[in-house]
């Protein structure tokens, strides 16, 4: 009698090597670069470059007046460099095929001009000052009240308080923390903090250091000579009903007129809800364009504004150790590659970037030419597919492009980004831009008789009778949007 045969799974493997296609998408590190130049600010892109020259010693800033290099820098045997031809179709960047170690170097140096990225327009030679020089320090309102504190006629220990206080204002100038709290810490009693908290009160601006609105409407009535009662007693019981401009309401629990109560109103109108605003918030920044719109004999030119954007180049005598020194150490020659195809990389993806919004807002400029000419009423829809196939690229690269950038037009200033908008249908079957609908509707608004205003439904009719059809739900996110109010909060009684 055989045995039985015994058969392992072990011995059914077997390694084996198949070619096989797959087609996959690699993002290299200089497409990644490529992308987020597309997508940076004016701002953000200079302070990018700044940081690679110091990062590359290859990179350097072209000196003004030069477009191209000097002759005393090139090998008098070379022949003088060609400049690049100017390619009218700009493509996307791919990032395929570079980066390359194979890469012949010293043939590149020899027909390219590393100059490419140029300003448009020419400056003068002048040195001028520098623009900080012109801005002067605002003072912040915990500063202003600070100042205030020190010249009263206060105690070291009612100075720590009214500094306690000071500090945990709001930016509209609230104190939302409990006085029990300090209070507790420092073995102050509660009434001592509450007198220094009226001092404060009497700071300038009126109404700072308040707890709610209520009290900081109360602190400005209570600082006017004479003192409107009827006011003080509207703020001080029927606040909720003032919101409401419900006047007849307070008038009869007040028992005084309408009229009475409209003055108080209007009273209580003028005063500060925001004590602290004239002193917090962001400071204005300038927006610098990054796109010129100007009609030059009934056409409109496009012109990029590569002001204070740093011209670059690649180092003559690192140019020189690829193009004549073959004999230099392996390390230095590698190091130098690597530094020189990063340099030659930003420098193109910088041109590109520059040709790929040019390309954006003028495309932006052929499709909102009404505007142009007439007014944001006049703004057309169009959405991100539209200029990406009038100029054959992605919709993600339209989007990157008019990422915070700017242009200058006969209108004013606008985000790229403000020319793309949804269409609201009309009644002649006709597209209008979501923003000249806004723009029509607070026309409208702005007409009104104070003392009636038009309701969201009676808008709906009126913008209909203008060949507009929308909802009146999209009236109140439009007013909303606008921050403008209701009709029963825009009615006025008189």
């Amino acid at each position: 009698m055989k045995a039985p045969v015994l058969y392992s799974s072990e011995m059914a493997l077997e390694l084996k090597q198949a070619p096989k296609l797959v087609q996959q998408l690699v993002i290299t590190p200089q497409l990644q670069q490529a992308i987020r130049l597309l997508q940076l600010t004016r701002l953000e892109l200079v302070d990018m470059i700044t940081q690679e020259m110091k990062e590359n010693p290859l990179l350097e800033e072209l000196e003004e007046g030069k477009e191209s290099l000097d002759e005393e820098e090139q090998p008098s045997t070379e022949k003088a460099e060609e400049p690049v031809p100017v390619v009218e179709h700009t493509t996307e960047v791919k990032g395929e095929g570079e980066g390359t170690d194979e890469f012949d170097w010293e043939n590149y140096l020899e027909n390219y001009n590393l100059a490419s990225f140029s300003r448009q327009g020419e400056q003068d030679g002048e040195e001028r000052p520098s623009f900080e020089n012109f801005m002067a320090k605002s003072t912040t309102l915990f500063d202003h009240l600070y100042w205030q504190l020190h010249l009263s006629n206060l105690s070291a220990e009612a100075q720590q308080a009214g500094a306690w206080i000071i500090g945990n204002l709001d930016e509209d100038g609230y104190l939302k923390v409990p006085l029990e709290e300090f209070s507790a810490e420092a073995g102050l009693p509660i009434d001592r903090m509450e007198g220094v908290l009226r001092k404060i009160q009497e700071f300038d601006p009126i109404g700072i250091a308040a707890r709610n609105l209520k009290e900081c409407l109360l602190i400005q009535l209570n600082q006017l000579s004479p003192r409107d009662l009827i006011a003080e007693k509207i703020v001080q019981e029927h606040l909720s009903l003032l919101k409401n401009r419900n006047y007849p309401v307070i008038a009869k629990r007040l028992g005084v007129s309408v009229e009475r109560v409209n003055r108080a109103a209007s009273l209580i109108s003028k005063l500060e809800p925001k004590p602290g605003r004239a002193y917090g918030g962001e400071v204005a920044q300038e927006i610098i364009p990054d796109v010129y719109v100007y009609k030059v004999e009934g056409e409109y030119v496009v012109s990029l504004n590569d002001e204070g954007v740093p011209r670059l180049k690649v180092n003559s005598y690192y140019r020189r150790i690829l193009a004549e020194g073959r004999h230099a150490q392996n390390d230095d020659r590698k190091y130098i590659q690597e530094k020189l195809r990063s340099a030659l990389w930003l420098i193109r993806s910088i041109d590109q970037r520059q040709r790929t919004i040019y390309k954006v807002a003028k495309s932006i400029v052929k499709f909102q030419k009404d505007f142009l000419d007439q007014g944001v009423q006049y703004l057309k829809p169009l959405v991100l597919r539209d200029v990406a196939e009038d100029i054959e690229m992605h919709e993600s690269t339209i989007s990157r492009v008019t990422n915070n950038k700017y242009m200058h037009t006969p209108q004013g200033i606008y985000e790229l980004k403000y020319f793309f908008n949804a269409g609201i249908s009309s009644v002649q079957g006709e597209a209008m831009a979501s923003e000249s609908v806004k723009s029509l509707l607070k026309e409208i608004i702005e007409r009104e008789n104070p003392k009636k205003p038009f309701s969201d439904e009676r808008l709906v009719q009126m913008l209909k009778e203008r060949n507009v059809h929308i909802a009146r739900r999209t009236i109140s996110k439009y007013r909303e949007m606008m921050k403008i109010l209701s009709s029963s909060e825009r009615r006025k009684v008189v």
